[in-house]
């Protein structure tokens, strides 16, 4: 059952992979908050239905469910809109490269929470992280100044002028570093419920639901209804793919790799997102990523590895 679990745990980091590339073709097509209630309904409906019929929702009970809604705010709600916005400030590639600092992050917080150690190889892990992200970036690049508009020129869909779009670059960075730690306060805030034996697919339906009605909620507000456009049967197919290929798909693979596999490898090879994109990239924009960007996603890949392995 091995070489199939790390099968699905790589099917799992390619879903989640072509997930961003579908979100990435929104930009301009469909507002942030508005994309974000429309992938948080479809969510839900779809984890919904394989929770009730796995019978999932006897799981959770009053204490599971306010640990999931504490997830839902963090991980969910703010984590998942500065998701989308980073996709729309810097692309799917660097999006899925900052969401590579999830595992430092939770490492850190465990420590902090729970008073886990952080072993020598787990800080390794970080460096390696941190030190793949600014290879792949290109800092030195992107350090320059911005481009003129006249000489803009899309790397990849939703991505700003290469390498550098001034303070939008720097703005998506900083969303993509907020998404990241999101991600981890949601990880660590889920931990118990799921550790108390809830059904994987009802926590998510959970979250995603809590998190779609305080998106409903937002719609009513001046914030919301600015953000409003007509409904189009194109970029809804586009969300309710997204959905369906990054949540209910690639998390159905997942749970299947992490049932038969060992957390360690499973986590590691479900996070070469990274690397995955790249071909995407390639062949949605037509120009190949640089060196770097192939270098730093295999060091934060690396450095996943040391963070998320166990033993030895």
């Amino acid at each position: 059952m091995t070489l199939i679990s790390e099968a699905f745990a790589i099917a799992a980091a390619f879903c989640f992979a072509l997930s961003s590339m579908f979100l990435a073709e929104l930009k301009g097509r469909v507002p942030l908050f508005q994309l974000a209630r429309w992938q948080m309904l479809a969510t839900v409906a779809m984890t919904g239905l394989i929770s009730a019929g796995l019978g999932g929702w006897r799981t959770v009970g009053p204490l599971q469910f306010w640990q999931l809604a504490g997830s839902s705010l963090a991980g969910i709600t703010i984590a998942s809109t500065t998701y989308f916005a980073t996709i729309y400030a810097v692309g799917p590639r660097i999006t899925a490269l900052l969401f590579s600092l999830t595992a430092p992050f939770a490492v850190a917080l465990g420590y902090l929470a729970y008073g886990e150690t952080i072993t020598g190889r787990q800080g390794l892990g970080i460096v390696l992280v941190l030190g793949g992200i600014v290879l792949a970036l290109g800092i030195q690049d992107a350090l320059k100044p911005a481009a003129p508009a006249s000489a803009t020129l899309t790397a990849e869909p939703g991505a700003p002028a290469p390498p550098a779009a001034g303070w939008g670059f720097w703005l998506g960075i900083l969303l993509g570093i907020v998404t990241a730690f999101g991600q981890a306060v949601g990880s660590l805030l889920a931990r118990p419920a799921m550790a108390s034996g809830v059904e994987p697919f009802t926590a998510m339906a959970l979250r995603s639901g809590l998190a779609a009605l305080l998106f409903i909620l937002l719609s009513a507000t001046p914030l919301g209804r600015s953000s409003r456009q007509p409904l189009r049967a194109g970029a809804l197919g586009l969300v309710v793919a997204s959905a369906f290929v990054g949540t209910t798909l690639g998390m159905s693979l997942l749970m299947a790799a992490l049932h038969a596999g060992h957390v360690g490898i499973v986590s590691t090879l479900s996070s070469m997102t990274p690397v995955l994109i790249l071909p995407m990239v390639w062949v949605r924009s037509g120009r190949r990523p640089a060196l770097s960007a192939w270098l730093g996603a295999l060091l934060a890949i690396a450095g996943t590895a040391l963070i998320s392995l166990r033993g030895g």
